[in-house]
């Protein structure tokens, strides 16, 4: 605007504009554009009445008068956002057509950038358009913000970031925006400002129009894959303990029983089936239904959102996964086997009924000890809170309600072919459960000790 100025309004009175007065309108602009505030120019030009052609050709001669700031400050919880991010390895840059002062001053007040940050990590669009794809790509991991920036120079950055391999998220409301959308891993539009074209193109809309909203968003992912791989790590080492249980008692209990040992006759009388089609049936009904479901709707652990991002392509079945499903089930299945192998379940119908009604016991409780223990993979219970998660106890709590009303309702005894525990089985049963849920803790507890180190 000023450039096409030839005079200026000063004291009501029109003259016209020198040197020295558009040094001082640059400077001013640059004071309140260090404000945060967005900047325009007015100026004006009188056309005699008979003037019949308006075009850009009119758009000199003008007379300038004045300069008006306005502001949009940033919502309050941005800055904590910024703050979230910077703690996950979450990387957040400013793309703006707004003036290099302005995004500097904005990004100042959000903490993205530092009060004396090198203006090496700023860059605007005619320095890009400078730059071929290649130099921007070797220096866009140091730029923080862009600015005076078109939606063309957006599809350059989102490239750029792309090629270093980092997944990206873009965000973006208008119809312009919309390519840089569809480029990025994640296209994010505005719900309120947001066209139409932009929201369509977006793999996620802000209903809010707030950046924190995508923080939360980020916050929700990582505790559902968290929660996929604490349910499954909790169904699987049980799982794998039950099939060694079932194959190791088929083996052994012959070369164990020597002549005592009968083969044949009925599967429900053997002792080599350590439990019944029902009992198997049972157990996964009260350990594999309400438990695994309440872990589905874990808080998730306290360091979320300090952790750095996984790589896309790393398995579910990750170390410390695998460690859980190699250790943990052969540690009950032996705490399992010595209790059943205690009762000797060969010499008759009455020992194959004590041990298994242990088994059954002492298989469950462990199970739903184990449920507590997977709240986290890499802490203790005590630290991620205990009872943080209500629907796993109430799950758990159901269970247990099951199991005994099996165990103590005489026409359930004979359905489950169990009787009532003596005080010895329900001895056995928590000491084993005590000795697996121990062992877990305090590995979990080691663990995260020597990743503190």
């Amino acid at each position: 605007v000023l450039e096409r100025c030839t005079k200026i309004l000063s004291k009501g009175k029109v003259r016209k504009i020198t040197a020295e007065d558009k040094e001082k309108i640059l400077t001013v602009n640059e004071a309140m554009a260090m404000q945060a505030l967005r900047n325009l120019g007015f100026a004006y030009r009188e056309l005699p009445e008979s003037a019949t052609n308006f075009d850009e050709k009119i758009e000199n001669d003008m007379t300038f008068v004045g300069i008006m700031g306005m502001i949009d400050p940033p919502r309050e919880e941005v800055k904590d956002a910024i703050s979230l991010c910077r703690n996950a390895g979450i990387k957040v840059v400013m793309v703006t057509g707004d003036h290099k002062l302005t995004a500097v001053a904005v990004a100042k007040e959000l903490n993205l950038i530092g009060e004396n940050e090198a203006p090496s990590q700023v860059l605007t669009g005619q320095e890009l358009d400078k730059i071929n794809d290649e130099q921007l790509t070797q220096m866009v991991e140091n730029i923080v913000i862009y600015a005076r920036v078109s939606p063309e120079h957006k599809m350059r950055i989102v490239k750029a970031w792309k090629a270093k391999g980092y997944v990206v998220a873009m965000t973006g409301d208008g119809v312009n925006d919309a390519p840089a959308l569809k480029m990025a891993d994640i296209g994010v539009a505005m719900g309120i400002t947001g066209t139409e074209v932009t929201k369509e193109a977006s793999d996620m809309v802000l209903t809010d129009d707030n950046f924190a909203s995508i923080v939360k968003a980020v916050k929700e992912g990582r505790e559902i894959y968290d929660n996929i791989k604490k349910y499954l790590t909790y169904l699987l080492r049980c799982n794998i303990m039950e099939i060694l249980v079932m194959f190791i008692v088929m083996i052994s209990v012959p070369y164990l029983a020597g002549s005592a040992y009968q083969p044949g006759g009925d599967p429900k009388l053997s002792p080599t089936v350590a439990l019944t089609a029902i009992q198997l049936l049972w157990v996964n009904l009260t350990t594999d239904g309400l438990p695994a479901l309440a872990l589905g709707i874990d808080p998730g652990d306290p360091d979320l959102m300090e952790r750095k991002p996984r790589d896309p392509n790393e398995s579910v079945f990750t170390r410390d996964v695998k460690l859980y499903l190699m250790l943990v089930p052969i540690m009950m299945t032996a705490l399992l086997l010595t209790g059943y192998f205690m009762c000797q379940p060969w010499l008759d119908e009455y020992h194959l009924l004590e041990a298994r009604t242990q088994l059954l016991t002492a298989m469950i409780l462990m199970e739903l000890a184990n449920a507590i223990s997977a709240r986290s993979l890499r802490y203790t219970v005590f630290k991620v809170g205990i009872f943080k998660n209500k629907f796993l106890w109430v799950a758990i709590l159901s269970s247990l309600g099951l199991q005994l009303m099996v165990l103590y309702t005489p026409f359930l005894q004979d359905l489950f072919d169990v009787h009532a525990p003596e005080p010895i089985d329900w001895a056995i049963a928590i000491l084993f459960t005590a000795i697996v849920f121990g062992s877990l803790e305090l590995g979990k507890y080691i663990a995260s000790k020597r990743r503190k180190a």
